[in-house]
Parts: structure tokens; sequence; C-alpha cells
């Protein structure tokens, strides 16, 4: 005879229990906290000398600033908001066009002057990384150049959080457009990281709003660069009852996922 599965127990935890007595949020449920028992209770000798039980009870909760508490955030200042559009300007000046431009019309192979001075440049500079990889130059048609990195293992390319890649990036950049009159977009990805990483940034936006809306807090993100606020701030646009604004300066520039009731209706 066949078992149904065992259903999650989500009924709320019993107030005269040692769990509910440890846990912070007498509203959750039993499925919510994960129970350690450290000690089991001991009734003693004729009621005397009994020990209650000892357990150890752990919530997931969402990791806030204090500053952020209220369940109702005021909108934010002008100056944030502010922050929020220069957030859009960069990251338009370090590749924001390119989205459009790949969904509209497939990238030509480059063969110009600049195409070779970005060949020259990062074969030379991945030859002193010691890094064997080929750089691909194609060009869309607003005339950004998009560089794809070929070979294996180029996690040293890519570094942590796409650091590297973006520091290549920019030098690449740099070396270009020096002593030019007018500048072009170059944008440099490796085994197609930029668009994974755009993915995963959206997934944990998701996943953030859902604890905003769930715990009616606000929570502040890691340090991002331009790019990258840019995906988070466009990703949660639309979410209802969920605004979002940078604060800080560089490098250390955070987003703030914030409960705003009625936001996006």
């Amino acid at each position: 005879m066949n078992k149904s599965p065992a259903q999650p127990d989500t009924a709320p935890l019993r107030q005269d229990s040692p769990v509910a007595a440890a846990a912070p949020d007498p509203g959750l449920s039993r499925e919510e906290v994960s129970v350690e028992v450290l000690d089991l209770a001991k009734p003693g000798f004729l009621g005397i000398g009994g020990t209650p039980a000892r357990v150890k009870v752990t919530y997931e909760a969402p990791d806030e600033p204090e500053e952020v508490r209220v369940p109702i955030v005021e909108e934010a200042p002008a100056a944030e908001k502010a922050d929020e559009e220069a957030d859009s300007v960069e990251y338009t000046t370090m590749g924001a066009a390119f989205a459009e431009n790949e969904e509209s019309t497939a990238p030509a192979p480059a063969d110009d002057g600049k195409a070779a001075k970005i060949k020259e440049f990062l074969t030379g500079l991945l030859e002193r990384m010691e890094v064997e990889a080929v750089p691909q130059v194609s060009v869309d048609a607003e005339g950004n150049y998009l560089v794809e990195l070929v070979g294996e293992n180029l996690g040293a390319v890519i570094g942590r959080r796409g650091e590297t890649l973006d520091a290549i990036q920019q030098l690449t950049g740099y070396t270009v457009n020096r002593g030019q009159t007018q500048r072009v977009r170059i944008r440099v990805d490796a085994e197609g990281y930029r668009s994974k990483r755009e993915e995963s940034l959206e997934r944990m936006a998701g996943r953030v709003a859902d604890k905003v809306l769930r715990y009616r807090r606000n929570m502040t993100l890691e340090p991002m660069n331009a790019y990258e606020r840019h995906v988070v701030h466009t990703a949660l646009q639309t979410r209802p009852d969920i605004s979002t604004y940078s604060i800080g300066t560089e490098p250390n520039r955070r987003i703030v996922v914030a409960y705003a009731p009625g936001e996006n209706r």
C-alpha cells in the first residue's frame, strides 16, 4: 500500500512548548524553525531536582540594518532618487546599450582599426596574465564592440564576481579610446559570464523582494558596481509594494530593497 508523502507542518507553534518559548516570533510555524535538542528533560526524584529540556531553535530572518526597522517606508529622499538615476546613466556608459542591440541585431565580426587595436591589446594582456585565450571581436548595429574571450578555464580572467573581467574591460576601453575624439563602447565577456550573472542577480533580487514583503522590512544588498545595480533596479521596477534606491559611495555602493505599500500598483 503506497503511503502519501508527508505534508509540511505549517501550523503555528504551541505556545506552551519549549520551542515556542525559544522562538522570537510566536507566529512562526513548525516548518519555519529548526530545532536541536541539547538536553532532555529530567524529572528528578519525587518531583525534586528536575530540569527542563534545553533546545536550540534557529530560523531564517532577513539581515537588515538597524535604521530600517519600521514597517512602512517613506519615499526615498530626492538625493537617493538622483543616485538611482546616476546608476542607470553610469551603466549606460559601461554597456547598457548592448542588451537592446543584442535583441534586435546579431553582432557581425569586426575587421577595422579599432578591432585590430582591441585584439592587439588583449592578446598582449592575456599573455602577461599567462592565460591561453583568444579575443574574438564583433560589432553591433550601433557600433559597439563586443569581445568574447575564447579559451578554457578562464576563471582567472573573470575573477571574483567579475571584478577582473570588469578591470580588463575598463583597461581595454581606455587604451582604445585614448586620444580619440569619438569614443566607442566596448564590452568584454568570457564563458558567457555576464548573461549568467544577470540571471543570477535577477533571481537574487526576486528572493530578496519576497523576504521584504514577508517581513515588511527593508534589506540592504552587498556592494555592486553600476552595471549590477542597474540589473537589480530593472528586475524590481515593476514589483508591487517594492521600491529600490542606492546608498553609499563607490566601491561600497549598495542597493536598498524597500517595503513600499502601494508602489507600482
